[in-house]
């Protein structure tokens, strides 16, 4: 389980890559689905309460990019969002299962690449008039 960070100065954001995930992407992309837009503890909140096993792999992901982003970047991380958040496929494993009159039936194994990127939300100041 390897991780990567990347970092952009402009736009402040920050890039964690959590590869060899035992998920399928069908599985995973859901719950992605359901961070995006939030903040960072709430979404951690939020996956902490999830029923899926797969939720733990993505707040250790969330986690190591907060992480990052407070140690090497120094960003304020009460104003964390998760900007974005994707997967991709990688390897499927192939196993089979043995089946009567000497048949076999596949089993696929399928593993993902998982990428979250957080972004500093800055605060905007609103004028009355």
């Amino acid at each position: 389980m390897s991780k990567k960070t990347k970092i952009n100065s402009e736009n402040k954001i920050v890039k964690s890559v959590n590869k060899n995930v035992r998920s399928s992407t069908r599985k995973l992309k859901p719950i992605l689905k359901s961070i995006v837009g939030k903040k960072v503890d709430i979404a951690i909140r939020d996956l902490s309460f999830s029923d899926k096993r797969i939720s733990n792999d993505i707040k250790k992901t969330i986690s190591s990019a907060v992480a990052n982003a407070e140690n090497n970047f120094q960003y304020d991380i009460d104003s964390l969002i998760v900007k974005e958040a994707y997967c991709g496929k990688q390897i499927i494993m192939k196993r089979f299962r043995a089946r009567a009159k000497g048949r076999a039936a596949p089993i696929f194994k399928p593993y993902s690449n998982l990428t979250i990127i957080l972004a500093e939300k800055l605060k905007e100041k609103v004028e009355r008039k």
